[in-house]
């Protein structure tokens, strides 16, 4: 399965296009390398808000809330030989479905990636990456609102990585790495002891007592590449996409964690946009457990292809 999810992934970034980054990169990134010179910065803001109301309705239904938010920054500098490209996106969304219902987390995230090359040869850069993610604020395994299943830096990814990156065109960019290092941080302690995000889980005695903690800190070595492509499907219709591809050497180096992002950017007008993004997920040491029969109990538990969509229209603002 796994092959197979990584075959239509490469087949699809040669024949369409990649990533998850704001519009007002696509400005910056347009000027010449040789000419761009000195700071360069900009973003993006986005709100999305949809909401039911119903009032004897036959049908039935429920009255609903919701709101996603992006935020999407950057700050490139070139100086001669050398590029140093930062990006910064923080996003987050909530719904509210029915009455007396509570408030549920749709969308949570923080990513932080910062590069920097040297001029190597024609089109490719000596680079090094550092890549950080996490999410704000708790999340739980709904409709259950008492099982904590993710925290702040529960988990938070740390990557670090060596290699080459190729960049002369500014429309796809393909950063090589066969030295990275990737830590996963589990602060809290409950999913620590239960094993979370593939940290080692805590110890018990045949009595039930436990006689070590889990561990709170995962690292990995391995190899590492990540693929970025945009294109300008038609006036106004822009499409980009980013994939992630991560290999453990020490471990099981042939199960390779997929991170593959894409996002559908249509603009109404200034301050008007509908966005579609996806995001596809496969991660070998996270275990997800499966209830096909809705009777609470678990029917299967392992690593899972995990997927999101998020479809919205709401107000933009490019700065």
């Amino acid at each position: 399965m796994k092959n197979v999810i990584i075959t239509i992934i490469l087949l699809f970034c040669y024949s369409t296009v990649f990533s998850q980054i704001a519009d007002a990169e696509k400005n910056l990134k347009t000027r010449s390398a040789d000419t761009s010179v000195g700071w360069q910065k900009g973003g993006t803001i986005t709100l999305n808000m949809s909401q039911v109301s119903l009032t004897n309705w036959a049908a039935g239904g429920q009255n609903s809330i919701s709101g996603n938010g992006l935020l999407s920054l950057f700050a490139h500098k070139k100086n001669g030989n050398s590029s140093w490209q930062n990006y910064l996106e923080i996003g987050y969304g909530t719904i509210k479905q029915g009455k007396n219902a509570n408030w549920w987390k749709t969308d949570d995230k923080i990513d932080f990636t910062s590069k920097f090359g040297k001029k190597a040869f024609s089109g490719w850069y000596y680079a090094g990456l550092l890549n950080f993610k996490t999410q704000m604020t708790a999340g739980y395994k709904y409709p259950d609102e008492s099982t904590k299943i993710s925290d702040l830096l529960a988990p938070g990814y740390l990557l670090g990585a060596i290699g080459l990156d190729y960049n002369e065109n500014d429309n796809f960019t393909a950063f090589f790495a066969p030295v990275t290092a990737k830590t996963t941080f589990v602060k809290d302690q409950a999913l620590a002891n239960a094993g979370a995000f593939g940290v080692e889980p805590a110890i018990y005695n045949p009595g039930g007592e436990m006689l070590s903690e889990g561990e709170n800190i995962r690292t990995e070595f391995g190899g590492y590449l990540r693929l970025f492509y945009k294109k300008d499907l038609m006036e106004n219709i822009s499409m980009q996409t980013k994939l992630d591809l991560f290999s453990n050497y020490l471990k099981n180096p042939q199960n390779i964690d997929i991170s593959w992002e894409v996002l559908l950017s249509m603009k109404v007008n200034k301050y008007i946009s509908a966005t579609l993004s996806t995001h596809l997920l496969y991660d070998d040491d996270i275990n997800i457990a499966i209830d096909n029969d809705n009777d609470g109990t678990t029917d299967s538990n392992g690593p899972k292809t995990q997927f999101k969509e998020v479809f919205g229209v709401g107000f933009s603002y490019k700065f």
